[in-house]
């Protein structure tokens, strides 16, 4: 890999470990074993699938983006003490109160000078979420624009838990990122509504379109029951703008690279 490429490593659900310009970045670790059943509110959530690369076999982590901890779909058992091994975890204001430690909070648009192994500078800008429909409080959640120090322009996004709004089209406007790594699976729990709490297919069109021509990387659409929709419903709706060539499929447990 060089300077001019992004690595993806995908380990399930929304975590990945991203790879660029020196700096190794794990996103929202979940890394317990399939079949675990977690309380969230009123809801319970039942893990599918378990991680296809175990935390011992990661090596070398420089920092964690967690968009948030409520969710034991975004941080499980095993991820949140995956926590202690980096040094420095990047997340919300009051997550980072309650994991305190390594933990920084970032409100949406401050920025973070991130000192990694390699000896160079990533840039962390905290961008805007919204976890679920108008007006409803799923709690802060944060994603994150990464900008290498010495080529800014070389920008990777990562939405964190978020619909399509009006807070990630900016994103683009202020930064132009040349990968865009969504969580998608359009999330429904029964027990706090019937809308989706995550992007559908046709939003990630949408920000496809937005984003335009950045490469669009499907997050967060398996390994949790929760998730009403998969990889076929983001080929179809992808396919149906035709821009199924945008698409960046992650390989579990193998490394991909992309272009930035």
């Amino acid at each position: 890999m060089n300077d001019t490429t992004l690595g993806i490593t995908y380990i399930g659900g929304p975590t990945a470990l991203l790879e660029l310009a020196g700096a190794r970045l794990l996103t929202d670790p979940t890394l317990d074993p399939a079949g675990g059943e977690y309380p969230s509110g009123a809801a319970r959530l039942r893990k599918l699938a378990g991680p296809s690369v175990q935390p011992d076999d990661l090596g070398a982590v420089d920092a964690v983006l967690l968009s948030h901890d409520r969710h034991p779909d975004n941080l499980d058992a095993a991820g949140r003490a995956f926590l202690a091994r980096v040094p420095v975890v990047l997340t919300t204001p009051d997550a980072a109160e309650r994991l305190g430690g390594n933990a920084v909070g970032l409100a949406p648009w401050k920025t973070y000078d991130l000192a990694t192994a390699s000896g160079r500078t990533m840039r962390v800008v905290a961008t805007p979420c919204r976890h679920g429909p108008a007006g409803m409080d799923r709690g802060p959640v944060v994603g994150f624009l990464l900008q290498p120090s010495d080529d800014p322009m070389r920008a990777v996004y990562f939405s964190g838990d978020t619909v399509w709004y009006e807070g990630v089209a900016e994103v683009w406007q202020r930064f132009a990122p040349r990968v865009a790594v969504l969580n998608l699976g359009a999330a429904r729990v029964p027990e706090v509504g019937p809308f989706h709490l995550t992007m559908t297919a046709e939003e990630a069109v949408e920000a496809a379109r937005a984003f335009a021509p950045a490469a669009i990387v499907p997050l967060h659409f398996e390994g949790w029951a929760h998730f009403s929709e998969g990889r076929g419903a983001i080929e179809q709706a992808f396919a149906h703008a035709r821009m199924q060539d945008r698409l960046r499929w992650p390989e579990p447990g193998r490394r991909i690279e992309i272009a930035v």
